[in-house]
């Protein structure tokens, strides 16, 4: 293939050959968080061919959750839920009959600064997210900047610290069941003395500690009854044994894997290019590896590896991965531009409002 001529535009990315063809066989599309691009950023399939991207702006994205039609954008200070409507989509004024889905910003949490990392829907619509800058888990609603729900007993209070580097959450029958953490000090950012071997993960419920000495874990995540985790330090993708502790490694890879979604028979796991000048990521053991941030597909029964996307331009570093079931060409509007006012929904019916014309 011949070298492009001059700079390569903005999220410039290379695939392998299948990736499209799978997207199309699984109908659906995927979704990852970049909050060092301050985007969201959505995959879809063009074709069986290619692939065609809509990055949003969205500043220091981070978790992202989805519950039926609803999606929830951890940023910066706030978490920012959007609402897809088809019928939007369809008569979008700027690309009519271009998208199957439309991501509508609909409510805000004013949270504040609290580092908001993995977050999720569970029971009777309840929005969970950690804390990372406070060390708990957290409801996220109108209430209170976030309501405290569960902190790890070794926290002897809440401050604002990071003191363990609380960052992953996996729910079970809509309840938070394991978090994972880099280690489990109560100073402030104690964790970084020992970021490569101090992890963690905890048993929720139990406040019991189900594995230690784990290399940076991330995405924790319940498939098919079992526990799995990225260890980013080292690149590996495991399946945590919680009667024993112990983990077995289904694929190791060359990169920082943190952000990990399932969907059929694969999982989609992120990958993040690490800061040369960073001293905390120049310990890692996968540092002189971790040069480009993409997503690699596996194919989770038999851990075979299956393709990947990776980017040459725009993202370097991802912090959640999530698969968009049944949209081919799913759209997303933030509340950068006056854009989103115009999209109106009601129980009923939908309209897209015509624009103000400015006075002259």
């Amino acid at each position: 293939m011949a070298k492009p001529k001059g700079p390569l535009p903005p999220f410039s990315c290379q695939y392998s050959p299948n990736i499209p063809e799978l997207l199309q066989q699984l109908q659906c599309s995927l979704a990852i968080s970049t909050y060092q691009a301050g985007k969201v950023v959505f995959l879809s399939p063009k074709n069986d061919e290619s692939l065609i991207q809509l990055p949003r702006t969205f500043k220091k994205a981070m978790g992202i959750a989805l519950h039926g039609d609803k999606m929830a954008v951890a940023k910066m200070d706030d978490v920012l839920v959007l609402k897809n409507s088809p019928h939007l989509a369809s008569h979008y004024p700027r690309q009519p009959k271009t998208y199957d889905a439309l991501f509508m910003p609909r409510a805000s949490y004013y949270t504040g600064q609290i580092d908001v990392h993995d977050i999720d829907y569970g029971k009777d619509g309840r929005l969970f997210g950690v804390n990372t800058s406070f060390s708990c888990l957290i409801e996220i609603d109108d209430n209170y900047s976030f309501t405290p729900i569960w902190k790890p007993p070794f926290i002897s209070k809440l401050a604002s610290e990071d003191r363990c580097h609380l960052n992953g959450m996996a729910l079970k029958d809509g309840l938070p069941k394991y978090v994972t953490s880099f280690n489990d000090g109560d100073s402030p950012q104690s964790w970084r003395d020992v970021v490569t071997t101090g992890g963690l993960v905890m048993d929720v419920p139990s406040n019991e500690i189900v594995a230690r000495n784990i290399p940076m874990p991330h995405s924790p995540r319940i498939f098919d009854d079992k526990l799995y985790l990225l260890l980013s330090a080292t690149g590996e993708f495991v399946r945590v044994d919680i009667e024993t502790g112990k983990y077995e490694v289904i694929r190791k890879l060359d990169g920082f894997v943190r952000g990990l979604a399932k969907h059929g028979d694969y999982v989609f796991i992120g990958l993040s290019r690490l800061r040369k000048n960073s001293s905390t990521f120049a310990k890692l053991e996968i540092a002189n590896k971790a040069q480009q941030a993409g997503i690699v597909v596996l194919h989770l029964p038999t851990g075979a590896y299956v393709g990947e996307i990776r980017y040459q331009t725009s993202v370097e570093e991802i912090y959640d991965v999530q698969v968009l079931p049944g949209m081919m060409r799913p759209g997303i509007l933030n509340t950068m531009k006056e854009e989103y006012k115009l999209g109106l929904a009601t129980p009923e019916s939908t309209y897209w409002a015509r624009p103000e014309a400015k006075e002259s």
